[in-house]
């Protein structure tokens, strides 16, 4: 895609237009309009095309190492300082999302790929399946908070976040089970 050659592992910043981004990567205005409809249309692209492939490296970890592996290879992908423009982008373009799914449907459909890889493992690892499924939902939850907290406050995020999810995950499903309903 001539887009992430153009942008690398980077975003263009919501506020360049598409002239600007047909400009930057060799091609013409209509042509992204055509294929994109506007600049949301063509970020979730990019973010879909780029997590695609960022998936495929981790699900090689995932076939090989265990749920705490994956987390913190997931961690190390997307906390990296260099990773801020697309953290940012992901939030916009989830932000929009939630308002049109339909029009984002690709990208929607796309966010829960880690989380099946993440319940997988659990499950693989001896939780029953509605529990693997939640442990994996609120693993990737806590993982998108920590990263909108740096995205919206840098620098405020714990430096052990891993550690501090993985205990979360050590702890049970429920956390009314101690007899507090």
């Amino acid at each position: 895609m001539r887009l992430l050659d153009a942008f690398g592992e980077a975003l263009p910043p919501p506020e360049m237009s598409l002239r600007e981004i047909a400009e930057r990567t060799g091609t013409s205005h209509a042509l992204l309009r055509y294929h994109f409809g506007s600049l949301s249309g063509a970020l979730a692209a990019m973010l879909t095309a780029q997590r695609s492939r960022d998936n495929e490296t981790l699900l090689r970890t995932a076939l090989q190492g265990t749920f705490d592996d994956l987390v913190a290879a997931i961690w190390r992908t997307y906390a990296r300082p260099q990773q801020l423009s697309r953290v940012r982008g992901f939030f916009h373009v989830v932000g929009l999302a939630a308002y049109e799914p339909d029009r984002f449907g690709e990208f929607v459909e796309s966010i829960g790929d880690l989380a099946e890889a993440l319940s997988s493992l659990a499950e693989h690892e001896g939780l029953d399946t509605d529990e693997a499924r939640n442990v994996a939902a609120a693993t990737v939850a806590a993982m998108r908070g920590l990263l909108l907290q740096e995205v919206l406050a840098p620098g405020t995020c714990p430096d052990d976040a891993v550690a501090l999810i993985l205990r979360m995950k050590e702890g049970g499903s429920d956390p009314r089970s101690d007899g507090e309903r």
